[in-house]
């Protein structure tokens, strides 16, 4: 539970338990494409995030734009095959199957529905992550359209990151999910863990999705620290840079 949620000071509970330096965040939202509203509730929370927008959905390229001209970062969230075959990753996905002519032109395709994107990072891809082979023919495209890559390490056998990192392309993984448990205070929670993480390492990557608990766990977490001035929230190009 977050320490808010525990019913302690928020000032005194952070001067308390952090020292006073500043920890870098910078915050994914994925699957952004199917809920304009969920979309507007993340835009007023006045941080910056970075939004991980599915290609080929029903808001893909309306909410992309509005996102930008709000001055938002966007990366494109590429559908890759999970290990349980009854689990569609959606329209404009990869598999494992999938010859390097049609990766190069799914990605193509994808990254056109998707404006303003400076990045990709997987959506599912627990088994198409897998594939050394075919992670490379994704880095190559990462690498040649001049994007950079998140691994979102949904499987410890991922093999994205150090492939990219390999093949010398700008590339960051994720440290935290937010909301596995759907719950605001849990949410608040793993927020809490990426601040002590980030104060540590100096800075930490977290990926949460278009949820009422995310947005209210992000809301109770942002109200506990604001007055604490530890952390700079930042898009995920700011730590390449």
């Amino acid at each position: 539970m977050c320490l808010a949620a525990a019913g302690m000071p928020p000032g005194k509970a952070f001067a308390a338990l952090v020292p006073p330096a500043r920890a870098k965040l910078a915050l994914i939202i994925d699957d952004i494409g199917f809920s304009r509203k969920r979309t507007h509730a993340f835009l007023c929370l006045g941080i910056p995030i970075t939004y991980a927008v599915l290609p080929h959905v029903c808001y893909t390229t309306e909410l992309a734009g509005e996102i930008h001209r709000q001055g938002h970062e966007i990366i494109l969230h590429q559908p890759m095959e999970p290990i349980r075959a009854d689990i569609d990753p959606g329209p404009g996905a990869l598999y494992v199957d999938d010859t390097p002519e049609r990766i190069a032109h799914v990605l193509d395709d994808n990254i056109a529905t998707v404006p303003y994107a400076v990045g990709v990072n997987n959506h599912m891809g627990s088994r198409f992550t897998q594939d050394r082979d075919k992670v490379v023919r994704v880095m190559d495209f990462v690498k040649r359209s001049g994007l950079y890559f998140v691994d979102s390490l949904t499987t410890s056998r991922s093999r994205a990151y150090r492939v990219a990192r390999g093949m010398h392309l700008a590339a960051l993984r994720r440290h935290f999910f937010l909301d596995l448990q759907q719950d605001p205070g849990a949410v608040c929670f793993q927020l809490c863990r990426a601040l002590f993480f980030a104060r540590r390492h100096g800075y930490a990557v977290v990926i949460g999705h278009p949820r009422r608990a995310t947005i209210e766990g992000l809301r109770l977490f942002t109200s506990t620290v604001a007055r604490t001035r530890l952390i700079d929230w930042v898009y995920v190009s700011d730590l390449l840079a």
